[in-house]
């Protein structure tokens, strides 16, 4: 049964840059009541952490009220990509859900693109959210892999080359030295490696941040790799779980011209073993479906595919 087409009374739609106060507390109790229907945050932490300030000159917010005035539909549109495109991802209310309201604002973002052209991102597998974007014109255009092992498994000590130190990221002092790095080791992959010293800092503040947790690789006064983990669920953190604290393999970077070495392996066990002395009972990473290598690594120290996401691209 295909959902009844929006009528354009129903909900009230609109655009803006920044939002206020108020409009965030709105948005993040939308968000809250979507996460606990679906299991699963229908926006990414980069959305998260831009809506959190009330926005950025490089997002949009579509936000959709009812009759009574409660926020119950956002999106959020990107438009800096000029070469892949704009890009979206939205939440909409459970019982506000197959009456139209994805449709609409899917709709909205599209009028809101510069070029008609959009990609959507639906965390999750969710059947609707394929039938919706499928039958809108969208196609598949990437897939995202939530991976998980278990810390209480065992675990290989790592091995690091004599000649590599490891210690904690030092605050003001090794940002560039990171930004770079980053640069390099993610060279293909625009939404990681064109990181700003602006986006690594909006993380620096975040709750969950830990210095300890994040491990820096260096030979002598040359950085040549990081791990970089992340815990979801401690105390301290601005919005409540419902689940059991978990760590995260959040971003592990080599040097390209240490590729090969075993250095990344050895840095992702560094962050396990981090991770497991924190009493953490499992953990988790996203990696791309094409990235046999690794997923084929991430397989061999004990991760299995948990959830994906998926990347709707329109096709114009």
């Amino acid at each position: 049964m295909q959902p009844p087409s929006p009528v354009s009374g129903d909900y009230d739609v609109s655009a803006r840059p920044r939002l206020t106060p108020d409009c965030i507390a709105a948005v993040s109790s939308l968000i809250e009541r979507v996460t606990d229907h679906d299991g699963m945050r229908p926006v990414s932490e980069h959305v998260w952490l831009h809506l959190k300030e009330g926005g950025d000159p490089r997002g949009q917010h579509l936000l959709a009220t009812n009759a009574a005035g409660v926020v119950v539909g956002y999106a959020h549109l990107d438009v800096t990509d000029a070469v892949e495109g704009p890009s979206a991802e939205l939440a909409v209310d459970p019982s506000e859900r197959r009456h139209g309201l994805g449709r609409l604002l899917i709709e909205e973002l599209i009028r809101h693109s510069p070029d008609g052209r959009m990609r959507l991102w639906a965390h999750g597998e969710h059947a609707g959210a394929s039938e919706l974007a499928s039958g809108m014109g969208f196609e598949l255009a990437r897939v995202l892999w939530q991976m998980r092992r278990s810390l209480y498994a065992p675990l290989p000590r790592p091995a690091f080359p004599p000649d590599v130190t490891i210690r904690p990221f030092r605050v003001w002092r090794d940002e560039q030295a990171w930004l770079d790095l980053n640069g390099r080791a993610f060279s293909d992959l625009p939404d990681q490696g064109l990181w700003t010293l602006a986006d690594l800092e909006r993380r620096l503040r975040e709750p969950w941040f830990s210095a300890d947790g994040f491990l820096m690789a260096w030979k002598g006064e040359r950085l040549v790799g990081f791990h970089w983990t992340k815990v979801h669920g401690r105390l301290g953190d601005d919005h409540q779980h419902h689940h059991q604290p978990i760590g995260e393999v959040y971003v592990v970077g080599v040097d390209p011209d240490e590729r090969g070495t075993g250095l990344g392996r050895a840095l992702t066990l560094a962050g396990l073993h981090h991770l497991r002395a924190l009493d953490l009972s499992q953990a988790m990473l996203y990696v791309d479906d094409t990235n046999t290598g690794a997923i084929s690594l991430y397989e061999r120290l004990g991760f299995a595919r948990w959830d994906t996401d998926v990347l709707f691209r329109r096709v114009i």
